[in-house]
């Protein structure tokens, strides 16, 4: 065993053992370098499983009569969340497509419209007067100014105290008429203005004098430049009437997939087992390490999937299972190779390295051509709204991908490390049993061909 071999062979374990913890631990909260991951899910092995398993409803909102900037696409996106959070749905996916959509599932969800009303609705925004009594407590008074009167909401530096930032607001005609004599009222006194995004309090600063011309800022001792920016997209999307369509509804039955999981679990078991038996009986101790490389193949990519996270619909069970049978494909090309310099008498290290070297431009090639595909699929998947499409293009993108690692590393670590050892000199373990007693060709010389 050459030190490069043993190099790799310390690197495979390492990345084995931490993936392998990865997927034996269903929920974990770790800090590396300062980051924290909290990742896990309640389906087998941790991993989240997705829509089409739970059962659930999936929509897809567009807006309607606008066009949303970036700035109010995020600020959507965070008032569906809080409110999907608000009503109880367990691992929701929320996230953007295109420029002007939304998707929404909910895994586990039955009522249907009470959920559709919930989300459809536009961010109600109100400022408040806070005042506080002499005992100490306080009350909320309606003032009239609502989020209909703020024309803009943007964040900028501090005019006064460099390094600080603050929330720049600017009302319309009547919004500065009612906030003049807010603050008229209330400037210079303990009494706050309190502002509400869907009866949740965002921020209540307090007032120093009468402001006039509907023109002001917001300041705080916390406020960076993304708390600013946080703050002024809250104010920005309960401002603006983004009305939101739905154009895309679907429901999904739990009973359906979990009857689909459980069939897609047999027929994977299935599958594998006729490939382990077929690469154990046919090329024999290249087999066995074949068999291995997939083992690791199989708990890196599942421990990517946790780390992600990836939701594991069905289609993206698919894509793995694909990827999966892609890995056997890599090692069938290199073990192919393999025979072939072995009958061309090379030695067995030697043979081992010609046949990873001749096979690489072919697992290369069809490996890209998957790639592209995997870009074409989700690109399409994610402008239409085809979750399933998505998944299945993400998991086939990862399981290729560590496909590559396993046939071209892990397996050409194990096979060399087979060929060095005591195993090396017999030379039989090494060819397809089907082919060994074949005879050599004669040339029409009477040379060996």
């Amino acid at each position: 065993m050459t030190r490069q071999d043993l190099r790799r062979l310390i690197v495979l374990l390492v990345v084995f053992a931490l993936a392998a913890v990865v997927v034996a631990v269903p929920r974990w909260d770790l800090r590396l370098g300062g980051l924290r991951f909290e990742r896990g899910g309640e389906g087998p092995l941790g991993l989240r499983l997705g829509l089409d398993l739970q059962g659930g409803i999936q929509l897809i909102y567009e807006a309607e009569g606008v066009h949303p900037t970036p700035e109010q696409m995020e600020g959507v996106l965070g008032i569906i969340e809080r409110r999907v959070n608000a009503f109880g749905v367990a691992e929701p996916v929320i996230q953007q497509m295109g420029a002007n959509r939304v998707l929404v599932q909910l895994p586990g969800i039955r009522e249907v419209e009470e959920a559709k009303r919930l989300i459809g609705e536009t961010a109600k925004l109100e400022f408040k007067w806070r005042h506080f009594n002499p005992d100490g407590s306080f009350e909320d008074r309606e003032t009239g100014l609502t989020g209909d009167d703020l024309v803009r909401a943007y964040p900028g530096p501090h005019p006064n105290m460099p390094g600080l930032w603050v929330v720049n607001i600017e009302f319309n005609s009547r919004g500065a008429g009612i906030f003049e004599d807010l603050t008229r009222k209330i400037g210079g006194t303990n009494d706050q203005i309190a502002i509400f995004l869907d009866d949740h309090e965002l921020v209540s600063p307090v007032v120093r004098s009468v402001i006039v011309g509907g023109r002001a800022f917001i300041e705080g001792r916390d406020f960076t430049p993304q708390r600013a920016r946080t703050i002024a997209i809250q104010l920005e999307s309960g401002r603006l009437p983004i009305p939101l369509r739905i154009v895309q509804e679907q429901t999904v039955d739990a009973t359906l997939g979990r009857d689909a999981l459980q069939r897609s679990l047999v027929a994977g078991y299935i599958g594998a087992g006729l490939v382990a038996l077929f690469m154990l009986l046919y090329y024999r101790l290249p087999g066995v390490v074949a068999l291995v490389a997939l083992t690791i193949y199989t708990v890196v990519a599942l421990a990517i999937f946790k780390l992600i996270p990836v939701t594991m619909t069905l289609a993206g069970i698919a894509g793995f299972i694909l990827s999966v049978g892609m890995a056997v494909d890599a090692n069938v090309l290199v073990y192919e190779r393999l025979k072939e310099e072995l009958r061309a008498g090379r030695s067995l290290l030697a043979a081992i390295e010609a046949g990873f070297q001749r096979a690489w431009p072919s697992i290369r090639d069809s490996n890209i051509s998957t790639f592209i595909t995997c870009a074409i699929l989700y690109w399409f998947g994610s402008r239409l709204g085809a979750s399933l499409v998505v998944g299945f293009a993400v998991t086939l993108f990862i399981g290729v991908a560590v496909s590559m690692f396993s046939a071209l590393f892990a397996s050409r670590t194990l096979l060399r490390l087979a060929g060095a050892s005591v195993l090396g000199r017999r030379r039989a373990l090494f060819l397809p049993l089907l082919q060994q007693a074949a005879p050599e060709a004669i040339g029409p010389l009477g040379r060996r061909a």
